[in-house]
Protein backbone atom coordinates (compact mmCIF):
# COMPACT_ATOMS: atom_id res chain seq x y z
CA UNK A 1 0.00 0.00 0.00
CA UNK A 2 1.91 3.17 -1.19
CA UNK A 3 1.40 6.19 1.30
CA UNK A 4 0.27 9.46 0.05
CA UNK A 5 2.50 12.36 0.42
CA UNK A 6 1.30 13.89 3.48
CA UNK A 7 1.76 10.71 5.87
CA UNK A 8 5.21 10.95 4.45
CA UNK A 9 5.57 14.38 5.15
CA UNK A 10 4.53 13.98 8.48
CA UNK A 11 6.25 10.82 8.92
CA UNK A 12 9.40 12.70 8.06
CA UNK A 13 8.77 15.76 10.70
CA UNK A 14 7.52 13.93 13.66
CA UNK A 15 10.40 11.72 13.53
CA UNK A 16 13.02 14.47 13.17
CA UNK A 17 10.89 16.30 15.79
CA UNK A 18 10.63 13.14 18.42
CA UNK A 19 14.13 12.59 18.29
CA UNK A 20 14.83 16.32 18.94
CA UNK A 21 12.41 16.23 21.86
CA UNK A 22 14.26 13.87 23.00
CA UNK A 23 17.26 14.68 22.59
CA UNK A 24 16.68 17.88 24.74
CA UNK A 25 14.79 15.75 27.45
CA UNK A 26 17.95 14.13 27.67
CA UNK A 27 19.98 17.62 28.01
CA UNK A 28 17.57 18.19 30.74
CA UNK A 29 18.24 15.37 32.85
CA UNK A 30 22.19 16.61 32.63
CA UNK A 31 21.50 19.08 34.97
CA UNK A 32 20.73 16.55 37.57
CA UNK A 33 24.53 15.90 37.82
CA UNK A 34 24.93 17.52 41.35
CA UNK A 35 28.80 17.71 40.62
CA UNK A 36 28.32 20.16 38.35
CA UNK A 37 24.85 22.27 39.37
CA UNK A 38 23.03 23.47 42.48
CA UNK A 39 19.09 23.10 42.61
CA UNK A 40 16.28 22.49 45.06
CA UNK A 41 13.54 20.05 45.20
CA UNK A 42 11.06 23.05 43.68
CA UNK A 43 13.08 23.31 40.78
CA UNK A 44 12.75 19.39 39.99
CA UNK A 45 8.86 19.56 40.45
CA UNK A 46 8.22 22.84 38.16
CA UNK A 47 10.32 21.15 35.39
CA UNK A 48 8.93 17.97 35.36
CA UNK A 49 5.31 19.80 35.79
CA UNK A 50 6.13 21.99 32.74
CA UNK A 51 7.17 18.72 30.74
CA UNK A 52 4.07 16.62 32.03
CA UNK A 53 1.61 19.69 30.97
CA UNK A 54 3.13 19.41 27.54
CA UNK A 55 2.71 15.84 27.21
CA UNK A 56 -0.87 16.25 28.21
CA UNK A 57 -1.62 18.80 25.77
CA UNK A 58 -0.15 16.58 23.62
CA UNK A 59 -1.86 13.44 23.68
CA UNK A 60 -4.99 15.81 24.29
CA UNK A 61 -4.47 17.21 20.95
CA UNK A 62 -3.69 13.59 19.43
CA UNK A 63 -7.03 12.06 21.10
CA UNK A 64 -5.03 9.17 22.24
CA UNK A 65 -2.66 7.80 24.89
CA UNK A 66 1.19 8.59 23.95
CA UNK A 67 3.61 5.79 24.15
CA UNK A 68 7.00 5.92 25.21
CA UNK A 69 10.33 4.93 23.33
CA UNK A 70 13.44 3.64 25.03
CA UNK A 71 15.86 4.38 21.28
CA UNK A 72 15.17 7.12 18.76
CA UNK A 73 11.42 7.55 18.01
CA UNK A 74 11.16 5.22 14.56
CA UNK A 75 7.10 4.69 12.91
CA UNK A 76 6.93 0.71 12.77
CA UNK A 77 5.75 -0.47 9.74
Amino acid sequence: MKKNARMEKFEVLAERRVNEATKKIQLIGNLSNTANYEYTEKHVRQILTAIRGEVKNLELRFGSKGKSEKEGFKFKV
